[in-house]
């Protein structure tokens, strides 16, 4: 663990520092996940995950704040929404404002560089985005693999490169084909974490996905749990219960002798006065 101080002056330790991650680069491949509520992030950092992205809301940081405090020792980075900045000074102040909520690094892969450039070139640590872009997908021909067109391979290695000019430290490479992900990630010093695009420095999945917590799961992912059937049968008991409840209402079996509070002396007190009372 590392001690590390925050941008507001805060003493915090870390499993990693973005040193830590740089130097380990092309050495071992280390884990990492997106949980959505505090309790995966809880549950996430007590199994030893090595690092986590958060999604962060400007307008809406609790959550972001709530997942900081569930895994407190875990390197964070929080990812910012495309529409959180519309120019350099608001992507900087976003920016810090993360970071004052607790962000290791900032995932900036929906932005543009002139605004990855800004936030490096003020000590933030940033990272960017290549391959399926969900929101930029629109370029690519819709949600699907990323690189397998010799232009498409050309155009992701342009952007490792822009990337590293702008000051980033990181990058997300998502559903490129894994030989092509190889390439590029041994042609460049940034540190490079996969989601659906073979090996690399980071193994990226959703908690969703690892948990089998929905509907739908991409063909990259795999399920280590079945929290879809979990939910459905403590579904199933809720409303047997609920149920249950309303029948027992209806035919007088609650509440029972076991459910109720007695008084005693205090009873016939009360009824002493009320009946003084009513003579009065």
């Amino acid at each position: 663990m590392k001690t590390v101080v925050s941008i507001n002056g805060e003493y915090s330790t870390r499993n990693y520092t973005v040193f830590d991650l740089q130097n380990l680069k092309g050495k071992k491949q280390l884990s990492k996940t997106l949980p959505f509520t505090s309790e995966e992030a809880l549950a996430a950092e007590a199994a030893g995950i090595d690092a986590l992205n958060v999604r962060y809301n400007p307008e809406r940081p609790e959550l972001a704040v709530s997942i900081r405090q569930a895994a407190p020792k875990t390197f964070m980075t929080f990812a910012m929404p495309m529409q959180a900045a519309t120019t350099t000074s608001e992507a900087l102040s976003v920016c810090f404002d993360a970071m004052e909520c607790g962000a290791d690094s900032i995932m900036c892969g929906t932005w543009s560089l002139d605004f990855i450039e800004a936030a490096a070139k003020a000590g933030i640590p940033v990272e960017g985005h290549i391959g399926l872009v969900p929101r930029k997908s629109t370029w690519t021909g819709g949600l699907k693999a990323v690189g397998k067109t010799k232009d498409q391979i050309v155009n992701l290695y342009s952007q490792i490169r822009s990337l590293e000019n702008a000051g980033a430290w990181a990058v997300e490479v998502e559903v490129v084909p894994h030989n092509i992900t190889d390439i590029l990630a041994r042609n460049t010093k940034l540190v490079v974490t996969s989601i659906g695009s073979g090996k690399a420095d980071f193994q990226f999945l959703f908690a969703q996905d690892i948990l089998g917590d929905g509907n739908h799961f991409p063909r990259h992912s795999k399920q280590y749990a079945d929290f879809k059937k979990i939910r459905d049968e403590l579904q199933t008991q809720r409303v047997a219960a609920f149920k249950h409840y309303i029948s027992d209402v209806n035919s007088g079996l609650f509440p029972t002798e076991k459910n109720l509070v007695h008084a005693a002396n205090e009873v016939q007190e009360f009824m002493e006065k009320l009946t003084g009372g009513e003579d009065g």
